[in-house]
């Protein structure tokens, strides 16, 4: 089984984008220092709508991506980002292609 992607797209309530990128890099960094597995965990904001940002992330497997679902970290950042959000986010997993 090869590396897994996976983009997660968040639009944020109106005023509330700075609390949402504050809570997001705090997780960032602890997925970073935690998860070897974990290959790549970026957060990127439209252009064209700065509510809507866009989680770009890639797991060397499908135990690696399940374990960062499962860390205690993202289950403790979880509830504060979603506290922001404007709706459901929307997950997309793909199979990355080299």
């Amino acid at each position: 089984m090869g590396v897994i992607g996976v983009v997660a797209t968040m639009k944020v309530q109106a005023g509330k984008e700075a609390e949402f990128e504050k809570v997001f890099k705090d997780l960032q960094s602890k997925v970073k220092a935690n998860e070897p597995g974990c290959l790549q965990y970026d957060l990127c904001k439209s252009k064209s709508n700065p509510q809507t940002f866009v989680i770009m992330e890639q797991y060397e497997s499908q135990e690696a991506l399940d374990a960062h679902g499962k860390s205690d970290y993202f289950k403790a950042a979880f509830p504060a980002l979603g506290a922001v959000l404007d709706g459901a986010p929307g997950l997309e997993f793909l199979d990355r292609i080299d």
